[in-house]
């Protein structure tokens, strides 16, 4: 992925996410339909009237989608980069995780197989020390009443 520090677009996309999700940036929106609505009867609710609105706001949407996805894709970049070092410094981390979102359909399939295993032997290993436990204590309890 291009460097987005440096690219004119990085920054006006980050720019813009920025002011479009804060309140007063709603504010506006809603104040811009209020004065389309109320201009309705000046206009004798034409056909160019509608128009207007149905452009603007085709426009904007079809733009803020290109805009949204950067950043999403720049903050997913910059988790997985965090998850990363979260993996690679803990010793008994499987480092082999660490490009994961680089891996085809077919090989995910095979690791999330993998781990769907790990994860019902650790479940049979604890309920079979749970058992244990269980057992254990009414062993003890026969004991101590005797």
């Amino acid at each position: 992925m291009e460097h987005q520090k440096n690219s004119w677009f990085g920054k006006f996309a980050k720019k813009t996410s920025c002011y479009a999700g804060r309140p007063a940036t709603f504010g506006v929106a809603i104040l811009l339909i209020v004065v389309w609505a109320a201009s309705g009867p000046l206009f004798k609710f034409s056909d160019t009237w509608q128009l207007i609105v149905n452009t603007s706001t085709t426009i904007v949407t079809f733009l803020m989608v290109f805009l949204i996805q950067n950043s999403q894709n720049r903050d997913g970049e910059a988790l997985q980069i965090k998850l990363d070092e979260l993996i690679r410094i803990q010793k008994k981390a499987n480092n082999a995780l660490m490009d994961l979102e680089d891996l085809s359909e077919e090989e995910l399939d095979e690791v999330r197989a993998e781990f769907v295993k790990l994860a019902q032997e650790q479940r049979e290993r604890k309920a079979a020390a749970e058992a244990q436990n269980t057992s254990e204590g009414l062993n003890e309890d026969k004991v101590a009443g005797a």
